[in-house]
């Protein structure tokens, strides 16, 4: 914690939260001359870095050596019996998380922001409570970002964990039963399948993913069945009953009446915005429908000099965006260069096994907004599995304009979903035209290269192609 003694009376601004978006913020504005300070009353690299994207990736590349065991038969290597420990991947991931805290907490003294390990309260328009502290700020930036929520109580609904729960756990569990369809719910589910627990997850609508392609949906949940775990749709936890080591989870909707028994139940239904409890309603600061903090395309709020970025915005809560927007926040209010965000066009990625990867629209979205929609979709086995023997398929889809030949959106499940995505994304974001993908020379043998080979489509302004 900043002595008092050292602690500033005022600055030109004063960040809530020290997470991507606040981090980014604070150091750009820095960079402008703002003398600047930032509170985190946890660790500093929020979500991303301490319990979200990183150490889950860090648990998914550990989730995926078992298969990889199993498929280097085919190619001529012998493993003998590989042994898996839980206790050493979560020490090995805390040491890479404590190291990238401190990485972050340097950056931020050299670029000579005031780091405060407190909670902040707002308690005017241009002065926030820190502890014992009181400091004036010229302006405030809210990036308290969000947190798991359990969108309804019921019974027993205390023994359940979230996401955040799972970086912790003493042992690997089993059996677990993991509740929720999105993102965070399929991507631990597959880490946990894959260092060997028996897996079932329970979502509320008609298939996982919802908000992403059909044809995503669809594949991945295949993938998903073919690698043991068991999705169970169309139904939700009713409640959770403890018995001596163990949980009997009772099922509502189309499961209703059947119990799970598991070693461990997770939650991972929704995230809500970090809103209460530091002082928005004495500063005039507007709650949005979304339930996130209501900002302009500036991310101002409401109130004269406060501003919020990232998750506490509800807008679209990935890391990278809540730094651009904090970045943009910087150059300005301090910069001199007022800059909006782009929303539109954000690649986004499921690090599921298979993994996920998608820009742009979905064919229904597409379908829509344009009255002519053509549709390159291709399924084919990795030629990596040729050998190994593994059941799997790539699913690649494009939606086109029917008019104009625009890339509308890119849809891909697969092995390097992710890495493919990022550049399909440059392309979706300069208009790039099905003529320009076809003109690109295919790059072989490689899975991507299907992306510039398509050149039937199979679905024509909404009529399958024969």
């Amino acid at each position: 914690m900043t002595p008092a003694a050292a602690l500033p009376a005022e600055v030109d601004l004063f960040v809530i939260g020290a997470g991507s978006g606040g981090v980014r913020a604070a150091r750009i504005a820095a960079g402008h001359g703002a003398k600047v300070a930032i509170a985190e009353e946890y660790r500093v690299g929020g979500t991303c870095v301490i319990r979200g994207c990183v150490p889950k990736k860090l648990l998914v590349y550990a989730s995926r050596f078992a298969k990889e065991f199993e498929d280097a038969a085919g190619f001529g290597w012998t493993v003998h019996h590989p042994v898996f420990d839980w206790a050493t991947l979560i020490a090995n991931k805390d040491k890479e998380i404590a190291r990238l805290e401190a990485a972050y907490v340097a950056t931020l003294g050299k670029a000579g922001v005031t780091i405060l390990r407190n909670r902040a309260m707002l308690e005017s328009a241009h002065e926030v409570r820190c502890g014992d502290a009181r400091i004036r700020a010229g302006h405030i930036l809210i990036a308290t970002g969000g947190a798991p929520s359990y969108d309804e109580v019921i019974p027993g609904v205390e023994h359940a964990i979230s996401s955040n729960d799972a970086f912790q756990l003493p042992e690997l569990p089993r059996r677990i039963l993991v509740h929720g369809g999105g993102y965070i719910a399929l991507e631990f589910a597959t880490i946990f399948a894959g260092l060997g627990a028996k897996v079932t997850v329970v979502c509320r609508g008609d298939n996982i993913l919802r908000g992403f392609d059909d044809d995503v949906r669809r594949h991945l949940r295949g993938e998903l069945e073919k690698h043991g775990i068991r999705v169970v749709t169309g139904s939700k936890v009713a409640a959770i009953e403890k018995i001596e080591s163990h949980f009997c989870v009772h099922l509502s909707g189309a499961a209703a009446g059947r119990v799970e028994t598991v070693d461990r139940v997770m939650f991972a239904t929704g995230r809500t915005p970090n809103v209460t409890g530091f002082g928005l309603e004495k500063v005039g600061v507007r709650i949005a429908e979304n339930g996130g903090i209501a900002v302009n395309a500036y991310s101002r709020t409401d109130a004269p000099h406060i501003y919020a970025v990232g998750d506490v915005t509800n807008r679209i809560n990935l890391t990278p965006v809540a730094i651009r927007e904090g970045h943009a926040f910087a150059d300005t209010v301090f910069g001199g260069k007022p800059t909006r965000v782009d929303h539109a066009d954000v690649p986004t990625a499921v690090f599921t096994e298979p993994e996920v990867g998608v820009v742009g629209l979905t064919e229904t979205q597409a379908r829509e907004q344009f009255p002519r929609v053509d549709i390159f979709r291709t399924m084919f086995r990795p030629l990596k599995a040729t050998l190994s023997g593994r059941d799997t398929a790539i699913l690649l889809k494009l939606v086109v304009d029917g008019a104009s030949d625009r890339v509308l959106g890119c849809h891909i499940v697969g092995e390097g979903a992710a890495e493919m995505i990022q550049f399909v994304a440059v392309a979706v974001k300069l208009r790039a035209t099905k003529a320009d993908l076809d003109a690109t020379m295919a790059l072989h043998p490689t899975a991507a290269e299907e992306l510039v080979t398509m050149r039937t489509p199979t679905a024509r302004h909404g009529v399958a192609a024969e």
